[in-house]
């Protein structure tokens, strides 16, 4: 027997009339990437996992005014990385990353994924939000400037600004 795989406008929709088999699935789907661009922005498991759980109980309590024939992930990354971005904001203080995980936040496996961890989570927030969903998630600048609420120059400067930061920090660490 084959099982194909509901697309997330059908989930969406059955989700929207209460199944809750559809919001799990939903929620299997999707909470990597969530959980993901939250540590990313965050730099603390602990506070990922809140954000990514927020934005989630936000998308699901708001799925009634959701158009099932838009894309799903960016509509909730796009609530995770406000939500992550306003708890950073909250605490009006830069979080380090000081709990690495042992496996790779991106997808690449390469040695160098903890140096640029620890490097992304030094950039301010803003930075950091446009960087983990261009190079994390893997989002164009227009994308981005939509999921955002900023116009596409913005972004463009953000990330610019952003990969300065990281280079100026790579170069730092290689004169020490």
């Amino acid at each position: 027997m084959q099982m194909h795989r509901l697309s997330d406008g059908v989930l969406v929709q059955q989700a929207q009339r209460g199944s809750l088999t559809a919001a799990g699935q939903l929620f299997e789907r999707h909470w990597p990437a969530a959980w993901r661009a939250a540590y990313a922005i965050t730099g603390r498991r602990d506070v990922a996992e809140d954000v990514a759980q927020d934005g989630f109980e936000r998308a699901f309590g708001a799925l009634e005014r959701f158009d099932p024939h838009r894309p799903f992930a960016p509509w909730l990354h796009r609530i995770v990385v406000n939500r992550a971005l306003d708890v950073m904001r909250k605490d009006r203080r830069l979080v380090t990353l000081h709990d690495v995980p042992d496996t790779p936040v991106w997808d690449a496996e390469v040695d160098g994924d903890r140096a640029m961890l620890t490097a992304v989570a030094a950039l301010n927030p803003d930075r950091r939000a446009v960087c983990v969903l261009r190079y994390g998630l893997g989002y164009a600048p227009s994308e981005i400037a939509e999921l955002l609420d900023l116009p596409v120059g913005t972004v463009h400067s953000r990330l610019a600004r952003a990969l300065t930061d990281l280079r100026m920090q790579s170069e730092a660490a290689d004169v020490v």
